[in-house]
């Protein structure tokens, strides 16, 4: 699971700071996490493909979060792109890139398929084969969601030896890592755990964007290996977090070990602060797994 930072900080673009962004590459599946303005600019530097981009997720509807929608789906269309194109939600955000389209007589050459998003309690908005991605409702001054991307079960180890042993034709080993019993060559039917052992734990990822504290959303993020937390103040702002709907970094961490994460990333930092690192101290008053600090370009593999 790998994760590149586009951009992790709130309001105003600066020169060295960009608003959200960021694509989670997971399962050989690639997603883009909202759109702030300069995103196709950043996945430009960070050498991410265009044509691997079928699936881009809106978290709310402030234009520090998707902005830079309308400037990607144009350039895709300049690109001559094919492939659909599926952009998850709030209701409102199709109404609003369709009527810039329409007065620009700028319509895509390829599909561009909106899945509005209204409900307030979790729910599951994509799935294939590999992959699920559910919302997490979170409190801002707008309707807001996170998302929470989960690997399914992976694929069963298979001991060669042991399936050798138990004269179990090649052909069904497929089947074995699958986790089917199958029959031998005897006609013997052999249990899957006899031959196999679990394979490598499915990872999570939770992206929780612009939120007040909600302790709420612990029961759906539990025991995730990697959240990003919004942390817009330091505990001395704490009366900003609270009158905008944001969280400090200790409130992120408070979220992060109720829920039992193994790493925590802050972002969405106020551009107010030159120094990250207080950031991190804060957070690690409360949470005792692994942090760490967003920024700009930066590449995380888990």
């Amino acid at each position: 699971m790998k994760l590149t930072i586009l951009g992790c900080h709130s309001a105003t673009p600066r020169i060295n700071t960009h608003p959200t962004s960021q694509v989670l590459e997971i399962k050989n599946r690639t997603f883009l996490i909202d759109c702030g303005e300069g995103t196709q600019v950043q996945l430009r530097r960070n050498k991410v493909k265009f044509s691997r981009i079928k699936h881009i997720f809106i978290s709310h509807l402030h234009g520090d979060h998707y902005f830079g929608l309308i400037g990607l789906i144009s350039t895709f269309r300049l690109l001559t792109r094919e492939a659909d194109l599926h952009i998850y939600a709030p209701k409102g955000l199709k109404s609003l890139v369709t009527m810039q389209m329409k007065l620009s007589d700028s319509w895509t050459n390829y599909k561009l398929i909106f899945h509005e998003l209204t409900s307030k309690v979790s729910e599951l908005i994509y799935e294939d084969e590999c992959t699920e991605v559910y919302t997490i409702p979170l409190d801002h001054r707008v309707y807001t969601n996170g998302f929470l991307f989960k690997e399914k079960e992976n694929e069963r180890r298979l001991d060669i030896n042991k399936a050798t042993d138990a004269n179990i034709d090649v052909a069904y080993f497929r089947k074995l890592k699958q986790g089917f019993d199958v029959e031998n060559e005897d006609g013997v039917l052999i249990k899957n755990e006899e031959v196999t052992y679990p394979g490598p734990k499915p990872l999570s990822y939770a992206f929780c964007s612009d939120t007040a504290y909600k302790e709420a959303i612990v029961p759906i993020i539990k025991n995730v290996d990697v959240i990003y937390h919004e942390s817009t103040f330091l505990e001395s702002h704490q009366h900003l977090a609270s009158s905008t709907k944001h969280s400090t970094a200790k409130q992120a961490a408070k979220i992060a070990q109720q829920a039992h994460a193994r790493t925590l990333v802050l972002g969405h930092y106020s551009t107010r602060y030159n120094d990250l690192e207080p950031f991190r101290v804060e957070a690690k008053e409360v949470f005792n797994g692994h942090i760490e600090l967003a920024e700009s370009n930066a590449v995380f593999s888990f």
